[in-house]
């Protein structure tokens, strides 16, 4: 089967985040020293040499991108400077276009400017939803109840109706990687069954994160603080946005605090607020190698978090301490920045939480059925010397 080169493949990266693809001279410094590149999976060099020969089609069907963690080893070690790990990372966000079928995700990692414009447009659709709201039934002195500003079982139904629809939208999305990885890009037989023997490889890695942890084979930090925080920091969110899905009006009741729900918000809020300080830092003082570069939707992922974590603190203190008021405004801000937020999840960082964890599944379904064959072919090649 013939395959289709694109000579502005390179030039297309460009605004997803690489930048030194072409100084590449595939030494292979990058494959030796990545701890989790093998003879099936050879990576950072053997997309570094897709990217320069123009082989989207082969991209578009590659694992390869989400088995690096982007330690940082690879760019460290290259002698040519080539940064190939940023290139990994770059080619993810590619990977989230493709698999996008909105179109969604390329206008946001192409154009910052649409991005924020697109941010600020749904927040004030939102301000101005509350406000109409306020206008003909709530009130402002009102924080939860009869005649509420923002009442929390209306609030509740747009967020199940909201998370109704971006679910939707990430299983269309995980079943186009899916087609394009396994189906398009398949090169042996996999049997159905394979799918149901490596199953329990997609909860492992969702939760655990447990390949990141093994990158640090320099020993330099006993724990690896990056995997720590970004675990941390993913349990974090996940913990809240259950807490907002499933339990708000439970979050909303007050002033008096309902322990049993609002000490998994208190513990999902300072993991919320230690991974942002964390990552802020980082990229201020570049500590580690992948923090050396950042792509505008990076800084957008993380100011956008930061707004809705501190106004989050202040909605709750201000409602706790009975000033509706300044509660309420505060948590009108907060809805500003919390919807553009989610509706932004199948288009940008925090799509990784589907797709990698898809792709370590794949990826050892893949290796069995390398192995099953394999095995056939030995097992089959006594029969042919016999004949």
């Amino acid at each position: 089967m013939a395959i289709r080169v694109n000579p502005k493949l390179i030039e297309d990266l460009t605004s997803f985040g690489a930048a030194d693809v072409n100084m590449c001279y595939h030494c292979g410094d990058c494959s030796a020293v990545c701890v989790h590149s093998d003879e099936l999976y050879r990576f950072p060099r053997k997309s570094m040499r897709q990217l320069q020969m123009g082989l989207g089609e082969k991209i578009d069907t590659a694992l390869e991108p989400w088995l690096c963690y982007y330690c940082g080893q690879c760019s460290d070690q290259c002698p040519r400077e080539a940064n190939p790990g940023e290139t990994m990372m770059s080619l993810r966000r590619w990977l989230i276009n493709r698999y996008d079928i909105t179109g969604i995700a390329g206008k946001f990692f192409r154009s910052k400017k649409t991005e924020i414009l697109t941010i600020v447009a749904i927040g004030l659709l939102t301000a101005m939803a509350a406000l109409t709201y306020h206008f003909f039934r709530g009130s402002i002195h009102v924080y939860d109840g009869e005649n509420a500003f923002l009442p929390s079982l209306l609030v509740h139904l747009f967020d199940l109706f909201l998370g109704a629809f971006l679910a939707v939208i990430l299983l269309l999305n995980a079943g186009n990687m899916w087609r394009l990885t396994m189906l398009k890009g398949k090169e042996i037989s996999i049997p159905w069954w394979l799918y149901l023997k490596e199953f329990l490889v997609l909860p492992l890695h969702f939760f655990t994160q447990i390949r990141y942890a093994k990158c640090d084979t320099g020993n330099r930090e006993k724990p690896y603080m990056p995997w720590i925080v970004h675990l941390g920091l993913m349990w974090s969110y996940l913990t809240m946005l259950i807490l907002v899905m499933v339990f708000l009006p439970f979050l909303q009741s007050g002033p008096q605090i309902d322990w049993s729900v609002h000490i998994f918000g208190y513990l999902a809020t300072i993991g919320l607020a230690t991974g942002l300080v964390y990552f802020i830092r980082s990229r201020i003082r570049m500590h580690y190698v992948q923090y050396k570069k950042t792509h505008a939707t990076d800084w957008v992922f993380v100011i956008l978090l930061l707004i809705i974590t501190v106004t989050g603190i202040f909605q709750h203190i201000f409602h706790r301490l009975g000033l509706p008021v300044a509660a309420n405004v505060t948590y009108l801000l907060h809805l500003m920045a919390v919807t553009p937020w989610l509706i932004r999840m199948p288009f940008t960082k925090w799509a990784h939480l589907i797709y990698r964890p898809l792709a370590m599944y794949f990826s050892e379904v893949r290796r069995s059925a390398v192995a099953l064959e394999q095995k056939s072919e030995v097992s089959f090649r006594p029969v042919l010397q016999t004949i």
